[in-house]
């Protein structure tokens, strides 16, 4: 598939962030201009992270700040997929959150029961502010068999230098201390973020194209549900390393500014 099939094809791009549309708090290469490309083509840009421990207004005054954000475009993290998540599937339910308390402000905000005493959902997201006390009552539930959810499925968070432990490894710290999994993962590259997505936005999966940097969340999301894809060389992703996953991309890039 080629860029002009995509561009013809795909009235939503859903962007990934670091490593895709920025470096830290440094625009990449010609995102800029692309991006103002792409809006006048008509396109909806929806920027979509797996990172839950910010909110959706941290993001939109970073993107604001390093010149990526306008008006009409549209952030969504894998936090607020969970919210969603549970308006359509489990609106009653009261929430134990193990997450930062911005992320707990915008599940209250959100219409949430948020409960710590007596839970019946346990929603592990990416807890920046985690202690053991918070680790040792989210186990104490999990081991009561309250039901289990996690925000989504990253191992690392890539930060400048170093990748810090992100969601994936505090489910394997579940795993072993309370011999449990979660039932729901609701982000890249699972189904749910894309049911909510394209709830939310009234529009076919088909009709969107995920751009990213990485294979297993990026590329496998749009691959598993039903989406266009494109790979971005700008990140964590080579050549050479995209060999080791058996997804394919619709397209490969050197950059996002390579597209237009």
């Amino acid at each position: 598939m080629t860029a002009k099939d995509i561009l013809r094809s795909t009235n939503v791009f859903l962007l990934d962030l670091d490593g895709t549309v920025y470096l830290d708090d440094t625009p990449i290469g010609g995102a800029a201009e692309v991006l103002h490309v792409l809006r006048q083509m008509g396109k909806q840009l929806v920027f979509l992270t797996n990172n839950s421990s910010k909110t959706q207004k941290e993001y939109h005054e970073k993107l604001s700040r390093i010149g990526l954000w306008r008006e009409q475009d549209l952030i969504y993290t894998s936090g607020m997929a969970t919210i969603d998540y549970l308006r359509l599937h489990a609106p009653d339910a009261r929430v134990f959150l193990l997450g930062t308390d911005a992320l707990k402000e915008e599940f209250a905000r959100g219409g949430i029961t948020l409960d710590e005493r007596a839970p019946d959902l346990c929603i592990l997201a990416y807890d920046t502010t985690v202690t053991f006390d918070k680790l040792r009552r989210f186990d104490a539930f999990l081991k009561a068999g309250v039901r289990f959810w996690a925000t989504h499925p990253d191992d690392v968070c890539p930060t400048a230098g170093y990748s810090m432990p992100d969601v994936g490894s505090f489910l394997a710290l579940f795993e072993r201390s309370a011999h449990r999994s979660p039932e729901c993962i609701i982000g890249k590259p699972c189904a749910p973020m894309a049911e909510c997505l394209s709830h939310n936005l009234h529009m076919p999966r088909g009709a969107m194209c995920m751009v990213g940097d990485r294979m297993h969340t990026d590329i496998r999301f749009a691959n598993n549900n039903g989406m266009k894809s494109i790979l971005v060389l700008s990140g964590e992703t080579t050549e050479e390393s995209m060999k080791n996953f058996p997804d394919l991309p619709d397209l490969v890039l050197p950059a996002l500014d390579r597209l237009v």
